[in-house]
């Protein structure tokens, strides 16, 4: 048996849940009533928390509690359960820049490890939408919007230097889900290891492929040493298709425990990855092929549109606030020619960010169809073949973007590489410098 992490952590269930909350006043008020009027439903759909929604007469709240393991596993797989500390550190960091991009936090407990926040619903889950081919065009803004308010006010281009001090000493004892990132996005897939999860025989090769290929790993060794060096700014760390939900009006990310002070490309890698899986996926999946093509020329549309929306945001958030933080002095640029090479400063700054995304969503296509937990867009497609088809596709993009990155110097020339990689096929020699 796994030992508490204090001598009063229970583990919540839904027949536990309303006594919790009934010790919650704040909480109490806005659900309305008394437990016995309260309604609990066990949502959880991850691996490491339990996820409660509980509604009353007067409204709801999502109960969210972090496990002393990976449900998956069980007890086998132990987690250090501070990372609830963390999740709720970096709500509250962000939250007077995301505004309600975000869900409410209503109380955090620090012994219980519980977060209760804003119940979202009639929310669905991102990955949920895209695999449907329901099309919610706001998403990719409102992520673009999010993360360009993350990365631009938690850097040193905002934050003075005491408070960005601050923020790294917090983040940087997240030690135990950064080792879960550290294995499973830059280990895991070039190695053999019981996690790992290829479609036999199909992937064989691919597998063999990516343990095998010394110019590969060495630019997963440059990513990797940069996810842990560069700390550019508070990073979500897993902002996925996964910890975004929306509306046809609403768009809220959520689930930040592995939030980390690392390159702001982290995230725009991570969630333009999952797009890109979600497009090499339709291809297979059930439904009319008309309408399945169809999706995917909005997908490619949503992939740019983030990019564009990002990059606008982030050059006008900085514009409105130079000289907030202690980087870019903005004493030092004040005459028209040093508005113009700030200016120019700028610009780069961006196009770093993106450099760091291209191989960031690299690894993410790879940890995700080579390693663990691995997407459901995949698992719909009917048959194992296909399913390998799909994502031989997506692997062979996500080498090429690796070992080629020249030749994919914006977001449109990713978009215009999905075609020519999709019918690759099993054998991942002759596509290894396409």
């Amino acid at each position: 048996m796994l030992d508490a992490p204090n001598s009063q952590y229970r583990i919540l269930s839904a027949a536990t849940v309303p006594a919790y909350l009934q010790t919650l006043p704040a909480v109490v008020d806005r659900l309305g009533g008394a437990p016995s009027d309260w309604t609990v439903r066990d949502v959880a759909d991850g691996n490491i928390n339990s996820v409660f929604l509980v509604d009353g007469p007067k409204g709801g709240v999502c109960v969210k509690q972090a496990l002393p393991y990976a449900r998956i596993h069980g007890e086998g797989w132990p987690l250090d359960i501070n990372r609830a500390i963390y999740e709720d550190a970096y709500m509250a960091r962000l939250a007077p820049h995301v505004g309600q991009l975000a869900p409410e936090v209503y109380s955090f407990d620090a012994e219980q490890f519980v977060i209760v926040m804003e119940k979202l619903e009639p929310h669905i889950i991102l990955r949920r939408a895209l695999i449907a081919g329901n099309h919610y065009p706001a998403v990719p803004g409102a992520v673009a919007e999010y993360i360009a308010q993350a990365s631009f006010h938690t850097s040193d281009l905002a934050a003075p230097f005491e408070r960005k001090a601050t923020d790294v000493s917090l983040f940087s004892k997240n030690l135990s889900l950064q080792r879960i990132s550290a294995d499973l996005i830059f280990s895991d897939p070039y190695t053999v290891v019981w996690r790992n999860k290829l479609i036999e025989p199909y992937l064989t090769a691919w597998g063999a492929a990516f343990r095998s290929d010394v110019d590969l790993k060495s630019e997963v060794a440059r990513l990797r040493a940069l996810y842990f060096g560069k700390a550019q700014s508070l990073i979500h760390g897993d902002l996925h298709s996964g910890s975004v939900m929306v509306t046809a009006e609403d768009t809220r990310v959520i689930d930040g425990e592995f939030a980390w002070i690392g390159p702001s490309g982290f995230d725009v890698g991570n969630f333009i990855a999952h797009y890109i899986m979600a497009w090499y996926a339709k291809d297979e999946q059930p439904g009319d092929e008309t309408e399945r093509e169809a999706y995917r020329r909005l997908i490619e549309t949503d992939i740019a549109a983030f990019w564009s929306t990002f990059r606008q945001r982030f050059l006008e958030i900085w514009r409105a606030e130079a000289g907030a933080g202690d980087a870019y002095f903005g004493d030092h640029f004040n005459d028209p020619a040093g508005a113009s090479r700030l200016e120019s400063l700028r610009q780069a700054y961006v196009d770093d960010i993106f450099a760091d995304a291209r191989g960031f969503l690299a690894l993410k296509v790879i940890r995700r169809i080579i390693g663990y937990a691995q997407i459901a867009d995949f698992h719909v497609i009917e048959g194992a073949e296909a399913q390998a088809r799909a994502k031989a596709g997506a692997l062979a993009l996500a080498r090429s973007l690796l070992l080629h990155p020249d030749r994919y110097p914006d977001i449109a020339s990713v978009i215009a590489a999905l075609p020519r990689f999709e019918a690759v096929g099993f054998d991942p020699h002759p596509s290894r410098n396409w």
